[in-house]
């Protein structure tokens, strides 16, 4: 049964591959008849390959134990891949959003061209996802870790503007700067460990590692500080507010919801299943990533409260939201994890929202700035309302889903046995609520509460198309109700933790 792991990673790779070179022959083709019938094929071909492998992906991940050794690097380093319990959560996330976001994006890339190459990297992309979510050992985890760097960098540059251009390349320089950070950190890893294979509670050799703590605690932060690029962790976080307002709105909820859950996962499985929490428990390391994590919370939030363009806003706040994530991760207690991976499903339905309402408003109206939204509710009410539920789950109001998560991560910074960190982590996450307030709510405040009329602002009242709002709203209701309805979540994500802790 471990062959039908391969299925959701090759056929979206292989589809993508396929629309990517019918773009390039598409191209040189020289009548507007031609590339319309060329087109003609796009929508079946995505839209059957998410279907076959998200059911692919979701039955892999929840239908038992299953693993595959595909070759050997060398004679103790397999390309292999794998299930369990971590795996189905990232597995499951991912499969749910990618498809929805893939809906949006029919009528909002017809709007921006190029819709076969988008769709062609799209694919790609979730192809690669898989096969790093499904990675059986750290070096399998870097090789898609790395190949998602790669494949997804295209969907930033998608316009070629030169904004686009620079964003890009500074989203690989910075990846690629993380990646050798982490590649050190597997070598040393190498050494010292039983096997690189996931283990839950780690593999490391004990007594190989007595007298070599030192390298081991260096290997372990450069691999935290590496992994944490994508996640937008200090110090190499910069790539992300570039990013974003450049690339098409589906790429930024993706980028933003999904791509940066990539680098937590790679940390998830570097700390627990690798080397293993109680070696860097009360070290420099614990503490440095801690002071890292609470520093890139308070300033991804005061940034995004600062940000006067929509998505650069949302993407700053997506800089702070992640490191909730790392924050409890990094408190190394039950009740903090427990959080890290509810904030995990809770921020990709959030996120994504909130990128795609950006993404309708510059469909509809081509406007980018926040002072220019005032009044856009009665324009579109069902949009703004949806964003509202996700601003609302955002900055953790109950019962919306953002509570939740934040609860646990307070109640984990508090059993951990970190001194100031703890009673600091939690001031610090509150001022980030209240910034996160102070940053999305106006919005709705001046979108629904103004005397101006739509004409008088410009713009035309109507809802965007259904392909459109259809996924949004689902994506707004998923972050509301798991919200109202976290009990079956919160024991998925604690069992997890306690077998690692």
């Amino acid at each position: 049964m471990g062959i039908w792991i391969l299925l959701p990673i090759i056929l979206p790779t292989v589809a993508g591959m396929f629309l990517l070179v019918s773009s390039f022959l598409q191209h040189l083709k020289s009548t507007e008849s031609e590339l319309k019938t060329a087109d003609s094929s796009l929508k079946p071909i995505v839209l059957i390959t998410l279907a076959v492998s998200v059911a692919a992906a979701l039955y892999v991940s929840w239908t038992g134990d299953k693993s595959i050794t595909l070759f050997y690097f060398m004679k103790d380093m397999p390309i292999c891949f794998a299930v369990d319990a971590t795996t189905a959560l990232f597995v499951t996330v991912v499969s749910v959003v990618w498809p929805l976001v893939g809906f949006y994006a029919f009528p909002y890339m017809s709007h921006e061209g190029e819709e076969k190459r988008f769709f062609g990297f799209y694919l790609v992309v979730y192809g690669v996802l898989m096969g790093l979510n499904f990675s059986g050992n750290l070096v399998t985890l870097y090789l898609f870790y790395e190949l998602m760097t790669v494949t997804s960098m295209p969907m930033v540059l998608h316009n070629g503007s030169r904004e686009a251009i620079m964003a890009s390349l500074k989203y690989l320089f910075y990846s690629m700067c993380g990646a050798y950070m982490a590649l050190f950190g597997i070598f040393v890893l190498h050494k010292y460990c039983d096997t690189l294979a996931f283990t839950e509670g780690g593999s490391l050799n004990l007594a190989l590692a007595q007298g070599n703590e030192t390298i081991i605690l260096i290997a372990v932060m450069a691999m935290l500080i590496g992994f944490g690029v994508k996640a937008g962790m200090l110090p190499l976080h910069a790539w992300l507010p570039a990013a974003h307002p450049v690339a098409p709105a589906p790429a930024s909820a993706v980028l933003s919801s999904i791509i940066v859950k990539g680098g937590v996962l790679a940390i998830v499985r570097v700390v627990y299943f690798v080397v293993g929490a109680d070696v860097i428990r009360g070290t420099w390391v614990q503490y440095a990533w801690l002071i890292l994590s609470l520093l890139t919370v308070f300033m991804g939030s005061m940034l995004a409260y600062r940000e006067p363009v929509f998505k650069k806003r949302l993407a700053y706040s997506t800089v702070s939201q992640v490191s909730y994530i790392l924050f409890g991760l990094a408190v190394l207690t039950p009740a903090g994890m427990t959080g890290a991976l509810l904030h995990v499903v809770f921020h990709a339905f959030i996120k994504c929202t909130l990128f795609l309402t950006a993404g309708i408003v510059i469909f509809k109206y081509g406007k980018s700035r926040v002072e220019e939204l005032e009044g856009i509710g009665k324009c579109m009410p069902k949009t703004l309302w949806c964003y509202t539920f996700a601003a609302l789950a955002l900055v953790g109001i109950p019962p919306a889903s953002g509570f939740i998560s934040k609860w646990y991560l307070g109640q984990g910074a508090l059993d951990a046995n970190i001194g100031i960190l703890g009673w600091g982590g939690i001031v610090v996450l509150l001022i980030s609520a209240r910034l996160t307030a102070g940053y999305l709510l106006p919005i709705t405040m001046k979108g629904f509460f103004t005397e101006k009329k739509p004409e008088e602002i410009g713009m035309k009242k109507g809802e965007p198309p259904m392909a459109m709002l259809v996924p949004l709203m689902i994506l707004a209701f998923v972050a509301m109700i798991l919200g109202v309805f976290p009990n079956g979540l919160i024991s998925y994500a604690a069992q997890i933790a306690a077998t690692v802790l």
